[in-house]
């Protein structure tokens, strides 16, 4: 079954990619003359402001050239903002406090390996004169709090309050000797009055600082309209954060009221804590140096991005197969490393017929905190390509839900995976769409073999105890492991595209798994009806009150839905959107998924 071209958005079209620019040999790179950085705001200029630099390389013009920035916040090291490729401008600000930033641009020339280099120093001056100072930022419903500087051993958080008496808090910070401290705020409605204060806790007692006042204005308007059908209960708060298919990435709250959008379109794919998400974005028209993955903050500052041509140059010199883009995952690891997914391509014979044909695959990537590989996993080396798609699926470029492909006009999508996760064992779980099964692969730490540990679904090495006469998921979504006061389970969003094709009336479903990993045995521990069936798309979650939250990522009238079930697999929460969306999270707040 074929995704129909409605869902079809920047992230998830195809397209034809050129081949990606070919890699020279360390000792064919020489040194070129130097890089002039020129920057948009001169020197010093206050916390947040938003410089973009401009790198001006002495090369031929009728060359490539790639650009990397690099930037060094005060008693740090370098660490990168954007690796390696076409762009030589780069948006750029510091919020996280004042003094010297260095900024570091490496030029390099694809077709004669010569590097040249440039190196500007830039001064954030402190926005605070004796006084805390609230300033705007790119974002308009996103601010900038400034306090004076604060004791060490001391830390601080801002607490914003709304005229109808509900507050919000950021995450605390440590005080730093002679730096003002800053904090983005974030999950605010537009046309709203807010108090603002910081609360300053010495160990012994909580200070407050003066009251400000905090006015936002319109907000972002392109976006899905949302309908409640099944409120929350009254003591239930936060923020439902979505990731739409072709409108900008949104969170609002249980009522559909907007509090934050994040302009640029891009998939986003996680939240991470302390206001920072994951996301990439797939150009279908546009080359592998074009496809990127990026973490961005709540202003909208990037604060690390790389692109699919720049780690094929990484894969080639490891001899591997390279990439066509990311898709469906980036997810953070707890060192600090990015869990990955993308596309791959290569033909086989004898997987559907003697004929060769083209088979789309998928790879792992692992990345450091600077963005070069440091593991990778190939399904071709792992798993059998005759064992097709469970319902036949092929894509055809720019037909829909495929990642970029460019070797035939037609592919098999053998796989379509979908989410991956870092396990509590050090291991990857996979979920893969096509086949109807959840992976476990070894990657111990890092240290793994790529090994398939276990297969769970239809066909795969677990039996399962149910009272449901068809019990396993299929093309599933978002899998997870979860510690539950009952200890650990697996969730996933069913789809349930297997049970709608033998039966029109199927709904998709909400799964929590018990796993007995020694003797391969699923208990099916919920099982809850989700009251309508969404062909595609999806996410899952497990909520700190005991309750899961799910995502009907595309209802066949291409809406979607967000519900919320007990343990019992009531619905207690229930909203609609508009639009299709591929994940929404439910979140205390901007800053805590």
């Amino acid at each position: 079954m074929r995704i129909p071209p409605f869902v079809l958005i920047v992230g998830f079209l195809a397209g034809l990619p050129a081949p990606a620019q070919p890699v020279l040999p360390p000792r064919a790179r020489r040194e070129g003359p130097p890089v002039i950085l020129s920057a948009s705001v001169p020197s010093p200029a206050p916390v947040g402001t938003v410089v973009t630099w401009e790198a001006v390389a002495p090369q031929p013009v009728d060359q490539t050239l790639w650009y990397r920035f690099r930037v060094r916040a005060p008693g740090e090291d370098f660490r990168v903002v954007r690796d390696y490729g076409p762009d030589s401008t780069l948006h750029w600000t510091a919020t996280d406090g004042e003094g010297p930033y260095d900024l570091e641009v490496s030029v390099r020339n694809t077709e004669t390996g010569e590097t040249s280099s440039g190196f500007a120093s830039y001064q954030m001056a402190t926005r605070v004169a004796g006084t805390p100072v609230i300033s705007p930022t790119q974002n308009p419903l996103v601010f900038l709090y400034s306090a004076p500087a604060c004791p060490l051993g001391s830390r601080m958080r801002v607490q914003f309050q709304s005229s109808d008496g509900s507050s919000q808090y950021t995450p605390y910070q440590l005080c730093r000797a002679g730096r003002s401290m800053n904090f983005l705020l974030a999950g605010l409605r537009a046309d709203s009055t807010y108090a603002v204060q910081h609360l300053l806790d010495d160990g012994s007692r909580l200070v407050e600082g003066p009251v400000l006042e905090l006015a936002t204005t319109t907000g972002l308007t392109a976006v899905a309209s949302l309908r409640v059908v099944q409120p929350p209960a009254p003591e239930t708060g936060g923020v439902l954060l979505q990731s739409p298919l072709s409108l900008s990435t949104v969170a609002t709250d249980l009522s559909g009221h907007v509090v934050w959008f994040y302009p640029e379109r891009i998939a986003l794919t996680r939240p991470l804590p302390g206001g920072r998400f994951l996301g990439f974005v797939q150009d279908p028209t546009g080359d592998p140096a074009r496809q990127t993955l990026r973490e961005f903050d709540l202003a909208g500052a990037t604060l690390r991005e790389t692109n699919a041509a720049r780690l094929n140059e990484q894969l080639t010199e490891l001899g591997k197969r390279p990439i066509t883009a990311f898709h469906h995952e980036v997810a953070a690891m707890p060192d600090g490393r990015l869990l990955v997914l993308a596309g791959t391509e290569q033909f086989l014979t004898d997987v559907d017929g003697p004929e060769p044909v083209d088979v789309l695959g998928d790879m792992i990537l692992v990345l450091d905190r600077d963005l070069q590989v440091v593991w990778t996993w190939d399904a071709f080396d792992h798993l059998d390509p005759r064992r097709m798609a469970t319902l036949q699926e092929t894509c055809a470029p720019a037909s829909g839900g495929c990642p970029p492909f460019s070797q035939a006009l037609q592919a098999n999508d053998w796989l379509h995976s979908n989410s991956l996760q870092f396990t509590p064992d050090g291991n990857i779980l996979m979920s893969m769409r096509h086949q109807d099964w959840v992976i476990k692969i070894d990657y111990a730490n890092g240290g793994g073999s790529g090994q398939i540990l276990w297969r769970l679904g239809k066909d795969g090495d677990f039996q399962f105890r149910s009272n449901d006469p068809n019990p396993w998921f299929s093309h599933q979504h978002d899998a997870q492991f979860v510690d539950t006061p009952d200890g650990e389970v697996l969730m996933v969003f069913d789809n349930g595209n297997l049970r709608q094709a033998a039966d029109a009336n199927a709904h998709s479903r909400g799964q929590v798994w018990k796993l007995d990993e020694v003797n391969r045995i699923a208990t099916l521990a919920l099982n809850a009806d989700l009251g309508a069936y969404s062909f595609a798309l999806g996410s899952a979650q497990r909520l700190p009150n005991g309750n899961y939250h799910f995502d009907l990522g595309i209802l066949p009238d291409r809406t979607s839905r967000s519900v919320e079930v007990d343990p019992a697999g009531r619905i207690v929460y229930g909203i609609e959107a508009s639009a299709p969306l591929y994940r929404t999270f439910r979140m205390a707040d901007l800053f805590t998924p």
